[in-house]
C-alpha cells in the first residue's frame, strides 16, 4: 500500500511550488522531501512532477495523485475537526495520516479481535495495540471498547473508522488510476451483486472486461443488501448491481439500467403447466418459495396481489439463495415469481417453465447503486461501461 506520509509530501510540494519552499513548511530537509517524492514515484512507476527552473509542475499522473490526496485529506480532516474543533496539533495530524494505523483500526472494527488483525497484517498483537493506541491518543477519544463480543467500536470510533476506510479506498484507487494512465489496467474491483444480475448481465460484462484487461481482478460479494450498503458507504464495495431499492439515504445514488419483467415460475412438470389460463384460485393449493421480506421482489409481488384484491401469498420458504430456489422448484410443486433472466438456462434446458398467469405490470428496476460523490477507479468505471453494454434489450 502507498505511503500517506509521502503522499502528503506531494501535496506540500504542490502548494508551495517546489522542494525547497515545501521543506520549510514541512520542517524537513530539502533532501528528505526530494527523497520522499522519488520513492513515491518509484512506488507508482511513473513521474509525478516535471522539474523546471521556476518550480515543479504536476504531470498528468501527478494530477491523478493530487486529486486522490485531496479526497483523502477531506475524509481525515473531518475526523480531526470532530476530535479537535479548535484545530488539531501537527502531531495529531501526523498520527492520523498513517495508512498502517488506519488499516489496523479498520480491520479491528471488522473482526473485533487484535490477534486476528495481527495475523492479517503480518505483525504482532502489541504492534496492533500500539497503532490503535496512537490513533486514540492523537484523537483524544477511545475508538474501541472491550466487550463480551470482543473489541467493539465506540460511537465515535464507528464514525471515524468509516472515514478511515474511505481514505484507504482512495489510496487503492490511486494505484489503479496510475496503472490505467500508463496503459496497464489492473487492480481489484469489488462488486456487490444481487441475485438477478449474477446469471447473465454480470458474467457477460466481466467476460468482456477481462478479455480486454486480463490483469484486472473482480471480487463479487453476495451478502444481504444491508451489508453491501455498509461496504459501499465505507468504500470497501465499489458499487452494487441488482434490483434498486427506494433510496432513503442521501449518501447513496442509483442509476436504473432496465426494467425486469417478472412471471410465475415452476418445474416443467408442474400440475399447472398444462392450464391454458390460470386464475388466482388455482395457485392456492401449492406452496411458495419467495425472497425475504423487504426485498423489491417481495414488495412488487405483494402490491400485485393486493391490487387484484387477492391475499398475498405466504411462503413456505423464504430465501435469497437462487440455488435453493432452483432446487426447491425442481423437487416438487412449489411456485415462485422470478425473472426469466434469472432462470434462463433452466428454462432453455426444459427444467423450469413460466406458467400462464397474466402478471402485467409486475416488474422491478435493475440498476447500479453507488456512494454519492464517489470517484471510482478507472477499473471500476471500465466494468460499469461493460455492464451497460450487457443490458438486455427492452
Amino acid at each position: 500500500m502507498l505511503s500517506l506520509h509521502k503522499l502528503r509530501t506531494l501535496g506540500a510540494v504542490v502548494r508551495q511550488g517546489g522542494i525547497r519552499s515545501s521543506s520549510e513548511s514541512l520542517l524537513r530537509a530539502a533532501s528528505a522531501v526530494s527523497r520522499s517524492i522519488a520513492l513515491l514515484e518509484q512506488a507508482l512507476g511513473t513521474a509525478l512532477f516535471e522539474r523546471r527552473g521556476r518550480g515543479m509542475l504536476l504531470t498528468p499522473a501527478g494530477e491523478l495523485a493530487h486529486t486522490r490526496l485531496l479526497r483523502i485529506e477531506a475524509e481525515l480532516a473531518s475526523v480531526l475537526e470532530e476530535a479537535a474543533p479548535g484545530g488539531a496539533s501537527p502531531a495529531a495530524v501526523d498520527a492520523v495520516f498513517d495508512e498502517k494505523r488506519l488499516l489496523a483500526a479498520s480491520l479491528l472494527a471488522e473482526v473485533h479481535h487484535m490477534p486476528s488483525v495481527g495475523r492479517r497484517l503480518g505483525i504482532s498483537q502489541p504492534a496492533v495495540s500500539a497503532a490503535v493506541a496512537r490513533l486514540e491518543n492523537a484523537l483524544g477519544q477511545r475508538l474501541f471498547l472491550r466487550t463480551a463480543r470482543g473489541l467493539m467500536p465506540t460511537d465515535a470510533g464507528a464514525r471515524w473508522v468509516l472515514r478511515f476506510d474511505r481514505a484507504l479506498a482512495e489510496l487503492r484507487y490511486l494505484e489503479d488510476d496510475i496503472a490505467a494512465a500508463t496503459g496497464q489496467m489492473e487492480g481489484v474491483i469489488t462488486v456487490g451483486s444481487l441475485p438477478l444480475v449474477r446469471t447473465q448481465v454480470l458474467p457477460v460484462a466481466i467476460g468482456q472486461l477481462l478479455a480486454k484487461h486480463p490483469r484486472l481482478r473482480v471480487h463479487s460479494l453476495e451478502s444481504p443488501y444491508e451489508q453491501l450498503c455498509a461496504g459501499l458507504l465505507s468504500g470497501k464495495v465499489d458499487f452494487i448491481l441488482g434490483a434498486l431499492r427506494p433510496l432513503t439515504d442521501k449518501a447513496l445514488t442509483s442509476e436504473p439500467l432496465f426494467a425486469d419483467r417478472l412471471g410465475l415460475m415452476a418445474a416443467a412438470d408442474h400440475p399447472l403447466r398444462k392450464r391454458r389460463v390460470l386464475r388466482f384460485e388455482d395457485l392456492r393449493a401449492f406452496p411458495w418459495v419467495l425472497s425475504r421480506p423487504g426485498t423489491p421482489l417481495r414488495q412488487s409481488l405483494a402490491d400485485f396481489f393486493t391490487a387484484h384484491g387477492q391475499p398475498v401469498p405466504v411462503p413456505a420458504v423464504e430465501t435469497g439463495d437462487l440455488a435453493l430456489v432452483r432446487g426447491l422448484l425442481l423437487q416438487g410443486p412449489m411456485l415462485t415469481v422470478l425473472s426469466t433472466h434469472q432462470m434462463r438456462y433452466e428454462v432453455d434446458a426444459g427444467q423450469l417453465c413460466m406458467l400462464r398467469l397474466p402478471m402485467a405490470g409486475l416488474q422491478r428496476h435493475i440498476g447500479v447503486t453507488t456512494r454519492a460523490g464517489a470517484h471510482l477507479s478507472a477499473a471500476a468505471t471500465a466494468l460499469l461501461t461493460e455492464i451497460r453494454a450487457a443490458v438486455p434489450p427492452a
